[in-house]
């Protein structure tokens, strides 16, 4: 236990150049995915993209079709750094205060009472949002954006850290109110989740069917190596991963470039620039560097962008969506040699 601690007062933050504290955040990185590892089986891409999402202070939108594991990967997430996890099914007759929460009146003290709703938590799954329509959607944007929630005109500000993790079905489209843009844009990420590997899959079967009665969604074996306030620190380092002039450059160019390609009929705005150096940062962190390369950038250019663009409706007829653009464009956009 440090002096700091005997005394109550905060340690200082390590220094932006300290191998030593890269090196330790980047072990636990690894400790916590392990974790992960032992309750989802298989989607290793996704694991790392939630993390980098994690590690960045953003939420992730996932899109993919039921049973693959969404909530089970949330719920280790979250039993690896001891967070608390809430669950919101979004339905049609979702109301925004049964996502915020709201005022109540006690007949006993004759004055009226918070009542918080579930997304005062560390960890809110937003299952199938896009069922929901528009104004319990948007009860979202000020705890995604501000870390806080407005009842009765007073903020409240949610546990740290926070994260959301929205879902929604790629397939049925009946009933659904797709997402604004607005909304969209407050996400760090789109991951696109999709059916495991034949050997996953007979792993995965195993694990669930080994003993067990119905399909519960076991985490028992995930250790808790963390605290909220650890992962808080972690992304404190990430945000002090170093940032060559050169590769902000190159995430503005190809920014600016999805404006002008061929395909696009818009392009991200300047919140994708910055949402993909974030994001390159955490990436580099979970590959265990204290500095960025473009790879890291290549790497998370398309969850990072796709969901910031849209696409002509030409190609969207021949089926072609961004997933095939943003390699394109990414092909053209001279990358730093150095």
């Amino acid at each position: 236990m440090t002096e700091a601690e005997h005394t109550g007062s905060p340690e200082p933050a390590a220094a932006a150049d300290d191998p030593d504290d890269f090196r330790r955040a980047a072990a636990l990185v690894g400790r916590i995915r392990q974790e992960i590892s032992k309750a989802v089986v298989g989607q290793r891409e996704v694991v790392e993209l939630v993390l980098t999402a994690l590690l960045a202070g953003g939420h992730v939108l996932v899109e993919g079709v039921p049973g693959l594991g969404k909530t089970l990967l949330v719920l280790a997430l979250a039993r690896t750094f001891d967070g608390s996890f809430t669950r919101i099914q979004f339905t049609p007759d979702l109301m925004p205060t049964d996502v915020t929460g709201h005022a109540v009146f006690d007949a006993a003290s004759q004055q009226f009472r918070i009542r918080k709703g579930p997304a005062f938590t560390h960890l809110l799954l937003a299952d199938e949002i896009n069922r929901a329509p528009a104004k319990t959607q948007a009860a979202l944007l000020e705890v995604m954006q501000e870390r806080q929630i407005t009842i009765e005109g007073k903020p409240f500000a949610v546990p740290r850290p926070f994260m959301a993790l929205a879902t929604q079905n790629p397939i049925e489209q009946e009933g659904t109110y797709p997402l604004p843009e607005a909304q969209m844009d407050r996400f760090l990420l789109k991951v696109r989740i999709d059916y495991p590997s034949h050997a996953d899959e007979v792993a995965l079967v195993q694990q669930v069917t080994a003993g067990q009665v119905g399909d519960r969604l076991d985490v028992s074996a995930v250790e808790t190596v963390a605290r909220p306030e650890t992962i808080l620190e972690l992304q404190r380092v990430a945000a002090r991963v170093v940032v060559d002039e050169r590769i902000a450059d190159y995430a503005v160019r190809i920014v600016r470039a999805t404006r002008e390609w061929r395909g696009l009929r818009v392009g991200a705005g300047p919140r994708g620039a910055i949402s993909l150096v974030r994001a390159a940062r955490a990436a580099a962190l979970l590959a265990g560097r204290d500095f960025v390369v473009p790879e890291d950038v290549k790497r998370i250019a398309l969850p990072a962008l796709g969901h910031r663009v849209l696409m002509h409706p030409e190609l969207e007829i021949e089926g072609r969506g961004a997933e095939h653009v943003v390699p394109a464009l990414l092909e053209e956009v001279e990358a730093p040699r150095t």
